[in-house]
């Protein structure tokens, strides 16, 4: 078999027909980046949301699920200012109006998810001592945690189309053998001229 016309590379793989292994490499650590980052966000969240649920529930006389989402909605205002400032930050920021809303909307549907684990823990089981209390709003705080970052990132946050598709190139290019052509195809300054 003549060397010009040999397809692969040394490890066998075809360039041409499968996707480079670093580009899935690539976007696996992306992925994992992001979760870190919304999970470090989350993290803080959780600590506002568990410190304003203790302090609203031993200060003050509101029932308890009353004093969860006060303590949940202090959590969303300032889980925003992390998604969108740190998690999200290189997402799309040409609608922010529409995000706020969605945003608002989805963490609704959290705060509803979350403070119904309690509400069933309180007033279905009568599960209301501080303890009880504090594990079932972690508990709600861990189911709607898994529901906002789905739609989080699937409809508030978007990615840019752009981005994506440069570093998609990005890692094509990184694959490409020295010389900086695909075997079989002309550069392009062969086409130019």
């Amino acid at each position: 078999m003549e060397h010009g016309s040999k397809r692969g590379s040394k490890d066998g793989s075809d360039g041409l027909h499968t996707p480079p292994r670093s580009a899935v490499r690539r976007r696996f650590d992306q992925f994992a980046a992001e979760v870190a980052k919304f999970g470090a966000v989350g993290t803080a969240g959780l600590l506002v949301n568990l410190l304003v649920f203790n302090l609203v529930r031993g200060t003050t006389d509101l029932p308890v699920v009353r004093a969860s989402v006060t303590a949940t909605v202090v959590a969303i205002c300032s889980n925003y200012v992390g998604f969108r400032y740190f998690t999200y930050r290189d997402r799309d920021k040409s609608g922010r109006t529409k995000e706020l809303t969605l945003f608002l909307l989805f963490s609704a549907v959290g705060l509803v998810i979350e403070n119904g684990v309690l509400y069933a823990a309180t007033y279905g089981f009568g599960l209301d001592s501080p303890l009880q209390s504090n594990v079932f709003k972690f508990v709600g705080i861990g189911v709607a945690t898994l529901f906002r970052f789905w739609s989080y990132r699937t409809w508030v946050f978007r990615t840019l189309p752009a981005r994506e598709a440069v570093a998609s190139a990005e890692s094509f290019l990184e694959e490409l053998p020295k010389g900086g052509t695909i075997p079989g195809r002309r550069n392009q300054r062969q086409r130019v001229g």
